[in-house]
């Protein structure tokens, strides 16, 4: 595995002297007035242009040919799109979300629980039918862009979730339709939307301090693409062996909870034994700050990744935290749709 770009060998002191070690140089964060005022601005105050920049460009939007638009990687995006993302869940979370009529063709697999309810709920909430495939449908020998343009015929977004981000990409880069990537093995892009949509409801996350717990993964690089659109500060604790490829990362997980605002886990896939000193529990959560957070990413096994007595503490964000993934996916497929 590649190895991190930025290793923080050791966290100690108290949150100032830690914010230093781990970023020993500031930029200037002036482009990121927008992204400070997340909480509470609206697109138009920005002054920012959330559409037609080229494709390619940094702060793309995602767009595909003449103005498509779709969700492939969270860091296509700009921090003017999430917050127009933001608006738009506001807007669904007070019954005043944008309608539409047409249909949505959605693939997940068998095991898919959270993010399938929402999706399709979601849609047939806005006015558009959900017509669901097992993701296997689309690891036929048929070209990609053969299927985008085929369904184009009947439907107006697509919405997959499937291990291969490839998948999707062929899928967007057909210029057929808007896709949503509702998950691959490589990231997870809605998910950390929605999780970011909730804890915005009581803080500005321009200045929260996120560790993730944790080895890389597609949770974990979806939390590196926020962080690169949002310029959050997002520390990764694991084993140097499972560090996420150019991430801040640090081995010492007491210290480096010292100074997190929102503690985040992931399962540890086939890395359980290397994880094993890196299970959350309530004796590492008294270590942090007043006011933590811990948001596992589930699903969660106690005694796994956390503890049950993590689950148990007042950190834990609870099972409504979760609740915001029914506007959020709206909101991004309303986005993709223009429907703003």
């Amino acid at each position: 595995m590649q190895e991190p770009d930025v290793c923080l060998e050791a966290v100690a002191g108290d949150r100032a002297d830690v914010r230093a070690a781990v970023h020993p140089v500031h930029q200037p964060r002036a482009p990121l007035d927008l992204v400070r005022d997340l909480h509470g601005l609206s697109v138009a105050d920005t002054g920012l242009a959330p559409r037609g920049i080229p494709i390619g460009d940094p702060g793309s939007g995602g767009l595909y040919g003449g103005g498509m638009r779709s969700l492939t990687k969270l860091d296509e995006w700009s921090a003017a799109d999430v917050l127009e993302v933001f608006a738009l869940a506001d807007a669904y979370g007070e019954g005043r979300g944008p309608a539409t009529e047409g249909a949505a063709v959605m693939f997940f697999p068998p095991s898919s629980l959270r993010t399938r309810a929402t999706f399709e709920r979601g849609a047939s909430l806005m006015g558009l039918q959900p017509i669901v495939f097992p993701d296997t449908t689309l690891d036929k020998p048929e070209a990609l862009t053969d299927v985008a343009q085929y369904l184009d015929a009947w439907v107006d977004i697509i919405v997959a979730r499937h291990r291969d981000l490839s998948v999707i990409e062929g899928l967007a880069a057909a210029h057929a339709l808007p896709v949503v990537n509702a998950m691959t093995d490589v990231n997870h892009p809605c998910e950390v939307l929605s999780d970011l949509y909730s804890l915005r409801q009581r803080d500005d996350i321009s200045d929260l301090r996120f560790l993730f717990v944790g080895a890389d993964g597609n949770i974990a690089r979806a939390w590196q693409e926020a962080a690169r659109v949002l310029h959050l500060d997002v520390i990764q604790c694991c084993p140097a062996e499972l560090a996420t490829p150019g991430a801040l990362w640090t081995d010492d997980l007491d210290a480096a909870v010292r100074s997190a605002d929102v503690v985040l886990t992931d399962g540890p896939g086939p890395h359980a034994a290397l994880l094993e000193p890196y299970r959350v529990t309530a004796a590492l959560l008294d270590l942090a700050p007043a006011g933590v957070r811990l948001a596992p990413c589930p699903p969660f096994v106690r005694g796994r990744e956390v503890s049950a007595d993590a689950l148990s503490h007042t950190a834990f964000v609870g099972h409504a935290f979760k609740a915001p993934l029914l506007p959020v996916q709206q909101a991004v497929m309303a986005f993709c749709l223009d429907l703003g």
